[in-house]
Parts: structure tokens; C-alpha cells; sequence
């Protein structure tokens, strides 16, 4: 006799997946942590093999889960487009989303393929450049919807997050005890002044070691362990580590993840993306 899988566990275990971890995933499902646990046993149990492995800090999948893993993407994509196009009023159009791109991942894909299943016939095109440009951007009316790092949040914005900035280098490296401290930034880096303003506060000398627009420049200058940079916690890429400089550098200030959204008038659309992703953030 067929059995059926259970197209809520399939999304909760999908969603531990992509985030890598129970806890990421029942905030991003608007659910309760042991909700989204019970629903994994309970996957496990109807397919009677182990599809997590839990043996380490962090939860992996097993060789049957990532077999696993394939399908039920597949299998929620159907579910979802079958479903929006049943029973959801038909929406069309374009929504142009603005985010800096150090804070694209992991949220933003996230966001975007869910509201691709719920909204299958609307197009969002996403941008992503510096905080500057999406607010000027964002004030010409050219973007619907954008996210900005800033110390403050402007009238008429929401505060998804207030992350840590953070020093960031090359592996094990020394650049950032050189004197003048060299410094590498992209021109229109919003965290650019208040560094300085933060070294030249503590009587610390520093230079521009590169001045680039272009983020890959900036990026192969650190990583060579010529000069150091600063990022907003947890966004660092693998080939950077955050210094641990022992008071050898300032303390710098926490940063808020902002989300300015246009017009103030009702719009599904708008408000059902906003909405998933103030969700998002407040998951991770």
C-alpha cells in the first residue's frame, strides 16, 4: 500500500537544512523549536532510517537525508505552486528589493524562494550595492523595498537587527599591528568614518592601504595580510577572521540592520515580503 510523507515535516526538514539548525528553522517557520523537532522524529519515524546526524554541536544530514533533501525541495516547490494558484488571488507585477551585500546571506535567498512559491507570478528583482546608494536610490523611488546597515534607523524604518562591527583579517594574521595601522575600504563603505573617527579618538596613526569600489579588491588586499577591514558579525567570509587584538584596536559600535519599505498604503505584495523578511532575521 502507498504511503504518503507529510508535506509540514518535509518543510520543517528542509528549513533545518538550509539553516543548520532546529533552533534558526523554528523561527523561520513561526514555529516552536520542539514543534519543529516532533516533526522531524516524526519524518523519520514514517521513513524508518536516520535522516540527521546528530552525533556533533552542529546537525548534519546523513547520506539517506541528503538523498532525501532533493525530493522534498521538488516536492514543496510543486505543493506550493499548486497551492498559491488554487487558492491565492492571482498577483502580478515586480517588486525591486535593495540590500548591501555583505548581509545577502543567509536570510535573503531564504526570503526570495518563499515568496517565489507564495507569489509564483511576481518578479523580484534584487540589487545589491552600498547603504549610500539604496537610500538615494530608495528616495528616487526606484526601490520598493530596502535594507540598510546604519548606527541609526531614519523615520519611517524598522530595526530588524543591532549586530556587533566587528575587525576583520587575513588568518592568523598581522596586519593589524602594524603602525600606521593600514586600513582597506571600499570608497563608499558607510563603516568607513567612524573607524577612523574611532583610531584617531585612541591616538592611533592609520593610512588607506587600497581604496576601492570594488569589493573583490578589497577583499584579496586583507586576505594577503596587508591591511585589515571591518564587517558586521557573522557576515565574514572564510578567508577573513575576526582579530582578536587584545585592546591592540578600538572597540567599534554595534550596527542596526534597517528595512525602509515604499509608500505607507496597503499592498499584499509589499507587506507579505516585509513580512517575511522581518521573519528571516528575527530567526538567525
Amino acid at each position: 500500500m502507498a504511503r504518503n510523507l507529510d508535506m509540514t515535516a518535509l518543510r520543517s526538514f528542509v528549513a533545518v537544512a538550509d539553516v543548520g539548525g532546529v533552533t534558526k528553522a523554528s523561527g523561520f517557520l513561526n514555529l516552536t523549536q520542539s514543534a519543529v523537532s516532533m516533526q522531524l522524529k516524526r519524518l523519520e519515524d514514517s521513513v524508518g532510517i536516520s535522516l540527521l546526524d546528530r552525533s556533533n554541536r552542529t546537525i548534519a544530514l546523513t547520506s539517506e537525508g541528503e538523498q532525501l533533501l532533493s525530493y522534498a525541495r521538488r516536492m514543496l516547490r510543486l505543493n506550493d505552486e499548486a497551492y498559491s494558484r488554487l487558492t491565492s488571488d492571482i498577483f502580478e507585477g515586480e517588486i525591486t528589493l535593495g540590500v548591501p551585500h555583505d548581509i545577502v546571506y543567509p536570510a535573503i535567498p531564504q526570503v526570495l524562494r518563499q515568496f517565489s512559491a507564495n507569489f509564483p507570478r511576481v518578479k523580484v528583482q534584487l540589487i545589491s550595492s552600498f547603504t549610500r546608494e539604496l537610500k538615494a536610490q530608495f528616495g528616487r523611488g526606484e526601490v520598493d523595498v530596502i535594507l540598510t546597515t546604519e548606527e541609526n534607523c531614519d523615520a519611517g524604518g524598522v530595526t530588524l537587527q543591532t549586530v556587533p562591527l566587528i575587525w576583520v583579517g587575513a588568518p592568523e594574521g598581522q596586519a593589524y599591528r602594524s603602525r600606521p595601522l593600514r586600513l582597506a575600504y571600499e570608497g563608499n563603505c558607510i563603516f568607513r568614518a567612524g573607524v577612523q573617527k574611532a583610531l584617531d579618538d585612541v591616538g592611533i596613526d592609520w593610512e588607506m592601504a587600497v581604496e576601492s569600489n570594488s569589493t573583490r579588491t578589497i577583499e584579496a588586499t586583507v586576505s594577503a595580510d596587508l591591511a585589515v577591514h571591518t564587517m558586521i558579525e557573522g557576515t565574514e567570509p572564510k578567508y577573513f577572521e575576526r582579530i582578536v587584538h587584545s585592546g591592540d584596536l578600538p572597540e567599534l559600535t554595534s550596527m542596526q540592520i534597517n528595512m525602509y519599505r515604499a509608500g505607507l498604503e496597503a499592498n499584499p505584495i509589499l507587506d507579505a515580503l516585509c513580512q517575511q523578511i522581518n521573519a528571516a532575521y528575527g530567526a538567525l
